[in-house]
């Protein structure tokens, strides 16, 4: 008998769904687009109907030991999503117990972040680390801060927002309602409005010129990088320099070994990741300065948060 947890991943844009073994194989994968559920219950149903889907493909004495869900302000302690900015649920879903009802099975909830850190502290590169930290750059910016081999939870299980610290208190309207929050400058929608505002106020030709600004995409920036678009690399730096800054606070606050990078974003490698540790050694402390690795996730071409949704079942399991 193997036994399998079924991790879930909750995005301001997509839900992934997959079956995963105690070694970190996704065996069956799914998704949906998130902004097809009005309602969080229409969503539990329909993962629930896909789940059924995947069983037919297990072994019939294979054993589903539990649930893991990764979502935006997911509260490990409470069970429920609260106040999430980037989805049309509002106020506090109980998730957790909606699972539960329908699936009979335990289900754990944390954040979306955090659960990428428990997939990369145990699957990938974090994994003989105790002190790192990764975040997740997709539709909003997300933060999985791990002390002592130990998620980072607060005493109301919402710690680790470095993606709503401010940057600039006059700056871009946030979806939390305030002003100039750090996912409004570094995540896929924020990339976009600096390649809008740069392609008004620059002369520099740009291939990128040639798509309306609300279609322009992360990788759709990274290809014109590759093809020297100084717009599209000007893009890359200025949201590197934004977030080292804002690494550098976050390295004072935990001296972490190590800061990964998950998500479409980090997709461009070194046209993201090296602004940012230039901009982030400029602004640490002299005492941590060349120090800290900012790395890559090794998890990149497959869903850490599913990983580590799907690994904090065992854990929780085994408390």
């Amino acid at each position: 008998m193997k036994e399998y947890a079924l991790g879930i991943d909750i995005g301001g844009t997509n839900i992934v769904c997959g079956v995963v073994d105690r070694q970190g194989n996704i065996l069956v994968e799914d998704s949906f687009i998130t902004a097809d559920f009005p309602r969080a219950g229409n969503m539990v149903d329909a993962v629930f109907a896909k789940f059924k889907e995947m069983k037919t493909k297990l072994a019939k004495n294979d054993k589903m030991t539990g649930i893991g869900v990764g979502a935006p302000n997911g509260n490990y302690y409470s069970g429920c999503i609260e106040q999430a900015p980037n989805l049309k649920w509002k106020g506090s879903v109980p998730l957790a117990e909606m699972f539960r009802k329908k699936f009979r099975l335990p289900v754990f909830l944390t954040n979306d972040a955090n659960a990428a850190a428990l997939g990369e502290m145990i699957f990938g590169g974090a994994r003989n680390m105790r002190d790192f930290i990764v975040i997740t750059i997709g539709t909003g910016l997300g933060s999985g801060i791990v002390c002592n081999g130990q998620i980072v939870y607060g005493h109301d299980g919402f710690a680790g927002e470095l993606g709503h610290t401010i940057v600039y208190p006059q700056g871009r309207l946030c979806g939390c309602g305030r002003f100039g929050c750090l996912e409004t400058y570094v995540s896929a929608g924020g990339l976009g409005k600096t390649i809008g505002e740069m392609l008004n106020f620059s002369r520099h030709k740009s291939r990128l010129r040639d798509i309306p600004p609300g279609e322009i995409t992360a990788y759709m920036v990274y290809e014109a990088a590759l093809r020297k678009d100084k717009i599209a690399i000007e893009a890359f730096d200025f949201t590197g320099r934004i977030l080292g800054m804002k690494l550098a606070d976050a390295v004072a606050l935990t001296s972490p070994e190590a800061i990964f990078l998950f998500g479409g974003v980090c997709r461009a490698g070194d046209y993201i990741i090296r602004p940012t540790k230039k901009s982030m050694e400029e602004h640490l402390l002299p005492v941590f300065r060349n120090k800290v690795k900012v790395l890559k996730s090794e998890l990149l071409d497959k869903n850490a948060a599913v990983l580590g949704a799907a690994a904090m079942v065992w854990a929780e399991l085994e408390k």
